[in-house]
């Protein structure tokens, strides 16, 4: 001990460097996974909360300085109410307010726009006032006059004094670019006029969507709000919301809309972070199995059990410090692109019309940092414990390296950690998230990683005994699997890599391939026309009147005409909007035109029915057979839930009433869409072509069901470009450790190759032996990842997806993809083991041996 003691710094110093010298690939893979680990997941959540920030930001700038906001629980109401609230003695100034996504006449999307009164407006939300031109301080009050954010002069290609065209109906409105707005946000996409303008030209005259409140000063505003609440519910029942806007409640529906989808982004990212650990295990696995004789030797000559275990965690902090650092780094400059080229939906329309810019955060950034960090440790935990561990006169001995590894052998842990896997998979969501469910799916890894050793153990002595009973087996084959049969714990580490990335690829994979026919099939069902047609790409504008309904159903070639209206509805104040959609649906067949999943009830026949959709069953506690009310027609209309249908559009729910009960609760008319049925003998082709020749045709937006598909299942590949990246990224990592296994094993076996050609066994027998073992092992490993792959994708479609999106999906595994990344994995594997074994055998039979002399 006295000659290791003055000197411990130096020591680990020299040890450290020395192992980074001698094998610096390694090192840098087990960097390389944990910073790409870290670097994903650190890049993700800077540009969600870059989105989210900038998102709230511009709904707030919307607000302005209002102290309470009263909104409908549809999207419009009558203005009658403001007279009552602009006369209340605690008000000071009340600013109606009219909302609407107007249809752009030759383009995709919408624009939004905000109907102010701009005299009251200014005392509430300055920001929002127009900017006019020199000379025309009238144009605030023009009827033709809008102003355009920044953002949607660059997004329209407009300038002041430029026209604009956008849909009313199935009419055009043309309005003139007065100005800018005063103070819009970077990004932000809106319209400002004059709100009896904007209801003149829109057709909703004596239409609100909010009323803002400036309160007198010295009122109590969560006193008021808590008054004006009961009053308006006493005199409205059911028909108004009282909020602060600044008070948390809009930020929680934002929130609440996209966190699911965040979250799981987060968690696919660390799945790369996982690999890594098992890289980072595999790496200081076979260091500190190659160097027992070494620390051994150290043992011997004074190095204290404390030191060398502390030695082995540094070497593995060290590899998660760089690497973790490295990924902060990168992290951040992927979330400045992503930002940049993408937005900040990453293509999943959470956020639209803002964008936003990355923002360093160093709390996030010590979290990343420290996840890295634990999991380097974490991986590099058992070495160091086993070279503690381990007795100096057992250890220095040469052939001792498989008796390190007997205790990975142990299989209750894993079979514990199975179990509680198993349990944990039925578990319900804690705060509208899988939580559980992911839990189970770190334990089935771990549990299925820890099996392998015993596993392998049992799989290749078998094949051997079968190999030793054939006479005809090639004796390179006997020797590979005497070799994989007899030393089952360094196959186990190979093995191990293969599994993790393999069986999490496999899970992806099949989810996504789930997703996305369950998606085809869905919109297969529900899109049963030949024709669709509506007066708008996008918004809330654009309607069909009685009129124009009956020419489209008696258009020539129409054989049936199907007609639908949408709209949101707010059934409680803390979460998003549900869609409501009144279609032509026939009560007794509804099957006929929705997805139905679940139980059916019989409809009184007295009652209106409803049928929901599944996130209305985890969301709002809706059930079968009982009764639901909606905000209808400005009261609160009673229906009965006669099923449920999976709606894959709407995460946040949706409820599907008849067409007839809709129109006798509102008094409206009109609808959004329509679903035309081609006559015997007709075509979509033709069809299109008789509706265009309508006198409003040249107004509507037409597709055929096989276009709304092809475009949604654009849309969703686009909005999985992230997952389908991660994914890759996974598999990439566990290649590379893969590859990086087989290559420190066979370069550590250079001894036993020169043994073998001093016995007789040429170079190519040899490389034909590698290249048995890596093709078993992989072959194993696949086989057991596949396995284990899809019971994690049970749990992913199952339990994740429900608890996360409140939707159902059947299950569809890719078998093509499955099985060209197996035959992938395979092939490298070989190859890895071909070109370590080449580099192995260079030195000669008699150098390879000289330390046995």
């Amino acid at each position: 001990m006295s000659g290791l003691s003055p000197h411990p710094t130096l020591l680990a110093r020299w040890l450290l460097f020395g192992e980074w010298r001698a094998h610096p690939v390694r090192a840098l893979l087990a960097i390389a996974a944990i910073a790409v680990g870290v670097a994903m997941g650190f890049a993700i959540h800077l540009i969600n909360a870059a989105a989210f920030n900038e998102f709230s930001a511009a709904v707030k700038s919307l607000s302005g300085q209002a102290d309470v906001q009263v909104a409908g629980r549809e999207p419009l109401f009558d203005e009658a109410v403001y007279a009552r609230l602009a006369a209340h003695p605690e008000v000071a100034v009340a600013s109606p307010v009219l909302e609407l996504s107007a249809g752009l006449t030759h383009a995709q999307g919408a624009l939004r726009i905000v109907g102010i009164d701009a005299f009251r407006a200014g005392f509430i939300a300055p920001d929002l006032t127009g900017v006019p031109q020199e000379g025309r301080m009238l144009d605030v009050l023009a009827d033709d006059a809008v102003f355009l954010s920044p953002a949607a002069l660059a997004w329209l290609g407009k300038r002041p004094g430029d026209s604009i065209v956008l849909r009313a109906g199935t009419a055009d409105v043309r309005l003139r670019v007065a100005g800018q707005v005063a103070r819009a946000r970077a990004g932000q996409r809106i319209a400002v006029m004059d709100i009896g303008a904007m209801q003149w030209r829109f057709r909703q005259l004596g239409r609100l969507s909010r009323i803002d409140l400036k309160l007198r000063d010295g009122v109590d505003r969560t006193r008021f709000q808590r008054t004006l609440a009961a009053d308006l519910a006493a005199a409205y029942p059911g028909r108004f919301t009282v909020r602060q806007p600044n008070d948390g409640d809009q930020e929680q529906r934002n929130a609440n809309l996209s966190r699911a989808y965040r979250v799981n982004l987060t968690v696919l990212a660390l799945v790369a972070l996982f690999t890594g650990a098992f890289l980072v295990f595999s790496t200081q696995a076979l260091s500190v199995m190659r160097r027992r004789s070494q620390f051994a030797l150290l043992r011997v000559l004074g190095l204290e059990r404390g030191q060398l275990l502390r030695q082995v965690l540094l070497e593995g902090a060290s590899l998660g410090i760089v690497g973790a650092l490295l990924g902060v780094a990168g992290g951040y400059a992927l979330a400045a692109l992503a930002l940049h080229f993408f937005g900040g939906d990453l293509g999943a329309g959470y956020f639209p019309g803002i964008r936003p810019r990355v923002a360093f955060t160093p709390l996030a950034a010590a979290v990343f940092f420290g996840l890295g960090l634990g999991v380097a440790l974490l991986g590099c935990l058992a070495p160091a414990m086993e070279a503690a561990r381990a007795r100096p006169a057992v250890a220095i001995k040469s052939g001792a390296d498989e008796a390190a590894l007997m205790r990975l052998s142990r299989v209750w842990p894993s079979l514990v950690c199975l179990a509680l896997a198993g349990v944990l998979a039925f578990a319900p969501p804690v705060f509208e998230l899988p939580l559980f469910g992911y839990l189970a799916i770190a334990l089935l890894l771990v549990g299925g990683i820890g099996l392998m050793p015993r596993l392998a153990a049992l799989s290749f002595r078998r094949m051997e005994s079968l190999a030793l009973r054939s006479r005809r087996m090639p004796p390179v084959l006997v020797l590979a699997l005497s070799r994989l049969a007899n030393a089952p714990g360094q196959a186990s580490i190979a093995l191990g890599g293969v599994l993790a990335s393999f069986s999490l690829m496999v899970a992806m994979g099949i989810m996504v391939a789930s997703f996305r026919v369950s998606v085809d099939d869905w919109m297969g069902h529900i899109l049963p026309a030949d024709l669709y047609v509506r007066t708008a790409a996008g918004g809330n504008t654009g309607f069909l009147s009685p009129q124009q309904q009956a020419a489209l159903a008696s258009t020539p070639g129409v054989a049936r005409a199907q007609f639908l209206r949408t709209r949101p509805v707010s059934l409680s104040p803390d979460r998003p909007n549900v869609v409501l959609i009144a279609r032509d649906i026939d009560a007794r067949d509804p099957g006929s035109l929705l997805f139905l999943v679940g139980e059916t009830a019989p409809v009184p026949a007295s009652a209106r029915p409803a049928w929901v959709s599944e996130a209305l069953l985890d969301l709002y506690g809706a059930r079968v057979g009982q009764a639901l009310t909606l905000p209808l027609g400005g009261g609160q209309a009673e229906f009965f839930v006669a099923g449920v249908w999976r709606d894959y559009a709407n995460q946040a729910g949706s409820v599907v009433i008849r067409l007839q009960d809709y129109r006798a609760l509102t008094g409206e008319a009109e609808v959004t869409d329509a679903a035309l049925f081609a006559a015997r003998g007709s075509s979509a082709e033709a069809l299109e072509g008789a509706v265009r020749a309508l006198p409003f045709g040249p107004a509507l937006q037409m597709m055929s069901a096989g276009d709304i598909r092809a475009a949604s299942l654009k849309i969703f590949d686009r909005s999985f470009a992230v997952t389908y990246l991660l994914e890759a990224i996974a598999i990439a990592i566990g290649l590379s450790g893969v590859a990086a296994s087989f290559s420190a094993q066979t370069l550590a076996r250079s001894k036993e190759f020169g043994m073998l050609r001093h016995v007789g066994v040429t170079r190519r027998q040899v490389l034909g032996i590698l290249a048995f073992e890596g093709g078993f092992l992989t072959l194993l490993g696949v086989a057991c990842g596949f396995a284990l792959g899809l019971v994690i994708s049970l749990i992913l479609v199952y339990v994740v997806n429900p608890q996360s999106f409140h939707w159902t999906m059947g299950l569809y595994p890719p078998w093509p993809l499955l099985g060209s990344v197996a035959a992938v994995l395979v092939a490298a594997s070989i190859a890895t083991a071909l070109v370590s074994g080449r580099y192995a055998l260079s030195g000669g039979p008699v150098r390879a041996v000289r330390e046995d002399w």
